[in-house]
């Protein structure tokens, strides 16, 4: 996956087709001009052949973001210079078109909305590999059995197909919700100095029409320069892309450590000694090394995707804390989003491309996972034990013999199934009530006591391949 912003993090937090670079930045305001120089001359605000003169001169590699930066000194934004600076690189009449009827946010705003919709086309992208290996996992491992956990601690028997197929729902969800906020939550910004368009008269709506229709962007009834709503929608969809991930991302870490060693990270590691450079001398660190321990084999996707996920909750709280805006500008709520956006739609498909690298390369342990199942002896299925009992013994009486068991058991190493058929106060009454060694044996074998797994995991399936 190519790094799209690079720096000294890049590899880390910038792997996602998501740019929200400098020179993105820069592009999509540029974009924004040139539409809206196309959309005046469609209208016939602005002489024939501006729209083309200006889109040729709206190349971001021919303008220098740092001097543009220094100029934001001086209004508070970077769009008063870049205005300028486009309008004396268009030659005549069509430099008069340049920036006519807008504001500054008219042109930022519209440029966020460009980059959010490359960033959730990019993200929707990688999530969409990575929910069709989930569903790989679901189906090929839909009878490997595992311990469940709950309070980190072992539970009764699952499968790694139901675990799986959790982790399709959440991305499919995940998914659903980009797909609504690019339908319904983009939108072209036009709306001149106070919202009212007052400078372009009577033609300001059909321009502000012409203008959508150019950047092919949604044209609201209003503008929304203090309405932040639609900044926060897309941020919040990007922010459930980090959530759900994370829980992938969590589960992988704790199912990889050494002691569990139930999954682990599949992609190819890259050959130092095959690496480029002087004879002896070192080559790049290996995928999953340590500088200090030639041993390990760390979950980098797992935790990269975590390292990004981190990030998410303060970013949006920073854009939701920007919503109270004052009157028709924002006097600093709105130039406090400008940096948090892009660096969440950045690290949302930073993460979204970690997952697609973790889920289609994530190797799975069905041996280890059996292995550490017969370990617990036969703990995992105290719950069904006592449901076998309870007809005999009654619901309390039997919880606390099965309870009492299962300590001894934990305390000596042995079997649970050895401590229940060694256990004088349970003697008679499995004897009473007809329950003996065959019975026993039944109630502790974990393939019996799966309850809905395969049905929620096929239902998972089913509603995956719908939305494919």
């Amino acid at each position: 996956m190519p790094i799209q912003n690079g720096g000294l993090f890049g590899g880390v937090f910038a792997r996602g087709g998501a740019d929200t670079s400098d020179t993105a930045w820069l592009q999509a305001m540029l974009d924004a001009e040139a539409g809206l120089a196309r959309a005046l001359e469609r209208a016939g605000l602005a002489p024939a052949g501006s729209g083309a003169a200006v889109t040729a001169a709206a190349m971001a590699e021919d303008f220098d973001a740092a001097e543009l930066g220094e100029l934001a000194a001086l209004t508070g934004n970077p769009v008063p210079g870049l205005a300028r600076e486009l309008a004396r690189r268009v030659d005549g009449l069509p430099a008069r078109a340049v920036h006519r009827g807008a504001t500054s946010q008219d042109i930022l705003d519209t440029a966020a909305m460009l980059l959010a919709r490359q960033a959730i086309d990019a993200t929707k992208a990688d999530l969409t590999a990575a929910a069709a290996a989930a569903a790989s996992l679901a189906r090929s491992h839909a009878s490997t059995l595992m311990i469940g956990r709950t309070l980190l601690q072992q539970a009764v028997p699952v499968t790694f197909g139901v675990l799986a197929a959790g982790w399709l729902a959440g991305l499919d969800a995940a998914i659903d919700g980009l797909t609504r906020a690019r339908n319904d939550r983009l939108a072209v910004q036009f709306g001149g100095a106070a919202g009212t368009l007052a400078s372009l008269g009577p033609d300001g709506i059909r321009v502000k029409a012409l203008l959508a229709a150019e950047l092919d962007l949604p044209d609201p009834p209003l503008p929304w320069h203090t309405e932040r709503l639609r900044i926060i929608d897309v941020a919040t969809a990007m922010a459930r892309v980090t959530a759900t991930l994370s829980k992938i991302a969590r589960d992988v870490t704790l199912l990889a450590q050494t002691e569990v060693a139930e999954v682990g990270e599949g992609a190819p590691r890259q050959d130092p000694a095959g690496a480029p450079g002087a004879p002896g001398a070192p080559g790049p660190p290996r995928r999953g090394g340590s500088a200090a321990m030639p041993n390990k084999n760390n979950p980098v996707a797992a935790v990269a995707i975590l390292g990004c996920a981190r990030q998410a909750p303060g970013l949006l709280a920073t854009l939701v804390a920007s919503a109270e805006q004052e009157h028709q500008r924002a006097a600093g709520a709105w130039h406090a989003e400008w940096q948090p956006f892009g660096h969440l739609l950045r690290i949302a498909s930073s993460a979204a491309a970690w997952a697609n690298d973790l889920l289609s390369h994530l190797g799975v342990d069905s041996a280890k996972m059996a292995a550490n199942l017969t370990a617990a002896g036969g703990l995992p299925l105290a719950e069904r034990v006592t449901t076998l009992l309870r007809n005999a013994l009654g619901g309390p009486q039997a919880h606390d013999l099965v309870a009492a068991a299962a300590a001894r058991a934990a305390a000596s190493g042995l079997p649970l199934h050895d401590v229940l058929l060694a256990s004088p106060e349970l003697e008679d009454r499995l004897a009473q009530a007809g329950i003996g060694q065959a019975q026993i044996e039944a109630a502790l074998d974990p393939a019996g006591y799966l309850g809905a797994a395969a049905t929620k995991s096929s239902a998972a399936l089913r509603a995956h391949e719908r939305v494919g």
